[in-house]
């Protein structure tokens, strides 16, 4: 059959198919898509974003660290922006005509090329008086897409610990895409613990919606408030700080780099953690943050740079105990181990050391601190027969490492925690050659020096396992959160594959290197009456003049604090390192000092100015 298409059939078809468009575009708008509905709801509509208080911070006595105060902010909706008298507008809030002319401009730009919504809140003044933000709220109306923010901001009620609490800024776009919960112009934690507990800290934004005439003028409360939601306050935090603790640290590390970590060994819980040098963290309050950010950052001591779990020293001669302990556990050492020292361990290019009484045995070897005692103890480690070859020993010696908490991250709450650096087969394979090297190659681990690195950290863990007889609880810093506790994997008991036995023999080393007075001890500056410090020094190697390392706990039965110091560029630790973690044991155990001479002299000590600092 012919079909004959006819004008009128193509005239007919065409208006079907406009038709047909016009009602599926209708559809999509009003059905589908409801950019247009949100639109005309948001004119006859105000959201006003009820901010809620983050949640306050208090050390562990429950002092409190840091609080909140309300701050105001001009905000505007871009879409909303109409014509308004500039003037009067600036003299309200105190401004010029340039400053909100160039923050419009910077809105608009955000707009275009960000996808900021247009209909969202963007502040273009900060910070103005209560006096502005009374007199704004009066005349409102006169300046169409224009509001006002109230918010929480945090207040500081201590001058130290800044890099442990961390602050607060505005969400960037990868803030806002990585977390629908964010939009423009809130806040969220940076660093620290604001960072790393801001899910609990931030509470929940809730939402007051009022309509408004057609002068856009705000009215009363939509449907009466059925719909508005309330604003959830933060949660609280107690964390594990003893801040007057904290505040002699720092005091003691004033002018110096480096840091203090002190450990409680019965629960992990951080006592102290100084990164120096330190700052004010009110220098990065709301009002001060983008000035200070800065000058911080093009500071060249780095006070941004948290040390005490960012930076990987060579643990120096601290790491001797290590290898004591492993040494015990292979029985390739007793405690009545023998080897002389002439000086050094001189086999291959050798290891110096220091004049001291030979031979001693493993207990001497650590309270002198013979470098070349520990070179015997790590070739037979190394070169133990009960292994096939140097590749299952060291393996081994590498999970021993592992298990005291070196080369990995310990699973803490502290934000910005590094791995520290145990070296693997692969690293001396690339270095030397496969089978190509073996343990004289690798001695100066025997030591605490080459291919390794610890972060003060890990090095006051390890302190804190000794003090337990070989387990730790994972360091944290948070206590309690309000509500809910914290993670149960902090209340668990961490055990190394090294027996209890043996961390009781390498204690007496460690008691004497401190309290053998007269015996040929390295750390006698770290004495105190009736503490029984039990500590080893260390002076680590670097390119520079030697950083300047101790570590130790008190007392020693029943040890209420591990602490480790390093003093970068400083030399010997038992001039240095070693009074530091003394006082600060001191401080701690007993609420006072005893020596104010020690005090003084590092209180005023300036090593900033050495020649030699990097």
């Amino acid at each position: 059959m012919r079909i004959i298409i006819t004008k009128n059939k193509i005239v007919l078809f065409a208006a079907c198919m406009v038709i047909f468009i016009i009602i599926a575009k209708l559809f999509y708008i009003q059905i589908i898509n409801d950019e247009y509905k949100q639109i005309a709801k948001r004119n006859a509509l105000y959201y006003q974003t009820q901010y809620p208080a983050r949640g306050l911070i208090y050390d562990r006595n429950k002092n409190v660290l840091v609080s909140n105060q309300t701050m105001y902010d001009i905000t505007v909706i871009p879409r909303e922006i109409s014509g308004f008298d500039t003037v009067e507008l600036c003299k309200i809030l105190n401004i010029s005509e340039d400053f909100i002319k160039q923050s419009l401009t910077e809105v608009t730009k955000k707009y275009k090329n960000k996808g900021i919504a247009s209909y969202q809140q963007t502040p273009v003044v900060k910070h103005i008086s209560i006096d502005a933000y009374t007199k704004f709220q009066e005349k409102s109306y006169k300046f169409p897409g224009f509001y006002t923010r109230a918010y929480t901001a945090r207040k500081y009620t201590t001058k130290s610990a800044a890099n442990l609490l961390g602050y607060i800024t505005e969400v960037d776009k990868n803030d806002i895409s990585n977390d629908n919960y964010y939009q423009q112009g809130d806040f969220i934690g940076k660093n620290g613990i604001e960072a790393r507990y801001e899910n609990e800290l931030r509470g929940r934004k809730g939402v007051a919606i009022y309509t408004r005439d057609v002068l856009n003028r705000i009215q009363d409360r939509y449907k009466n408030g059925e719909e508005d939601s309330l604003a959830i306050t933060g949660l609280d935090l107690v964390c594990t700080i003893d801040s007057t603790l904290q505040n002699y640290g720092e005091k003691l590390m004033k002018n110096k780099i480096g840091s203090i970590v002190a450990i409680e060994p019965a629960t992990g819980e951080v006592l102290a953690l100084i990164s120096s040098p330190c700052f004010d963290p009110s220098l990065l309050d709301e009002e001060n943050r983008m000035t200070n950010y800065r000058k911080l950052v093009n500071d060249k001591y780095k006070p941004l740079f948290n040390r005490a779990t960012m930076s990987s020293y060579p643990p120096g001669s601290v790491f001797k105990v290590a290898n004591a302990l492993i040494g015990l556990q292979e029985n390739v050492l007793t405690p009545d181990t023998y080897y002389s020292c002439a000086m050094g361990y001189n086999v291959g290019k050798g290891v110096r050391c220091h004049s001291h009484p030979s031979p001693v045995n493993m207990t001497q070897s650590i309270m002198m601190s013979c470098n070349a005692y520990y070179c015997h103890v790590f070739r037979n480690i190394i070169d133990n027969p009960e292994y096939e070859n140097i590749y299952d020993s060291f393996n081994k010696w590498i999970e021993y490492c592992l298990s005291f908490g070196f080369g990995r991250k310990l699973d803490t709450d502290l934000y910005g925690e590094k791995n520290g650096i145990i070296p693997s087969a692969k690293t001396y394979d690339n270095l030397h050659g496969k089978n190509r090297w073996k343990s004289l190659s690798i001695i100066s681990l025997a030591i605490g020096q080459g291919e390794i690195g610890c972060t003060p950290l890990q090095t006051a863990n390890f302190m804190a396992t000794i003090a337990n007889r070989g387990y730790y609880y994972i360091p944290h810093v948070v206590k309690d959160i309000e509500g809910k506790g914290i993670d149960t994997k902090f209340k668990q008991k961490r055990y190394t594959i090294v027996d209890t036995v043996n961390y009781k023999k390498v204690i007496d080393g460690m008691y004497l290197a401190v309290n053998g007075l007269g015996m040929g001890n390295t750390a006698g500056r770290a004495y105190v009456k009736d503490l029984d410090i039990c500590g080893k020094t260390g002076t680590a190697q670097n390119a520079g003049e030697d950083h300047s390392t101790f570590a130790c706990f008190a007392p020693r039965a029943n040890p209420k604090i591990a602490v480790v110091v390093y003093v970068e560029n400083a030399g010997a630790g038992a001039t240095w390192a070693a009074p530091i973690a003394s006082l600060i044991v001191e401080k701690y155990l007993t609420g006072k000092t005893t020596r104010p001479y020690e005090e003084e002299r590092i209180v005023n000590a300036n090593l900033l100015n050495k020649d030699k600092i990097q």
